[in-house]
């Protein structure tokens, strides 16, 4: 899989952010670009600087390490950038909306259309949250996956409940369900990216708006 160019333009634009120059954020998201496309392809595991190197078309390894010093640096740089560019995309479709069904419905639908604007992002997050078992890779990436995943709706759930704006529901078990169901569409749409994501993101809004109602 080769990262689309929104993705490479968008990592470049996150690398600019941390201070560095024209050429070294340009290099950074070189390398960052071809590892989220070598997890894409091979999975966390089977991932190796020797492969990102030939993806990347680099010289030498050392070219890695020097920008990220070790495996786990990288993988930081990995998931901190493709969840930061998850959350900017979800604000953006969210904007503007400030009722607890609206804000819930809004979410949903932008998991989804997530799916078809960053295919490879996707496929990434789902190996990084079960990447803990690598003693080489960044302990704290399925944690912050996860928490990325769950935790925050979960609180968005618990929130609306207590202003009553949601029913009586187990809030853990919820946003679980909502994962999962998006999870679900991912899966799918890898196996026929005809899929039509705009319906799959609406119905399943409308199914957990029925299910959380007051």
């Amino acid at each position: 899989m080769q990262v689309n160019p929104s993705t490479q333009t968008a990592l470049q634009e996150v690398q600019a952010e941390l201070g560095l120059s024209v050429t070294e954020a340009a290099r950074r998201a070189q390398i960052v670009g071809a590892a989220i496309a070598t997890i894409a392809d091979f999975g966390y595991h089977k991932t190796s600087f020797a492969k990102i190197k030939e993806r990347a078309g680099l010289s030498s390894t050392r070219i890695i390490s020097y920008h990220f010093t070790n495996k786990a640096g990288l993988m930081q740089a990995v998931v901190t950038t493709a969840t930061g560019m998850k959350d900017k995309f979800l604000e953006e479709r969210i904007e503007g909306r400030t009722d607890r069904a609206g804000l819930l419905r809004g979410y949903i639908e932008a998991e989804i259309a997530f799916l078809g604007s960053y295919p490879e992002l996707v496929r990434v997050m789902v190996e990084m949250a079960s990447s803990g078992s690598d003693a080489e890779g960044w302990f704290m990436s399925a944690p912050l996956v996860e928490e990325f995943r769950t935790g925050r709706l979960e609180r968005q759930l618990r929130q609306g409940q207590q202003e009553g704006a949601f029913g009586d529901f187990a809030a853990d078990v919820m946003a679980l369900s909502i994962a999962q169901a998006i999870d679900g569409v991912a899966a799918k749409f890898a196996a026929d990216p005809k899929l039509d994501l705009e319906r799959y993101g609406r119905e399943l809004a409308d199914l957990f708006l029925k299910a959380t109602a007051a």
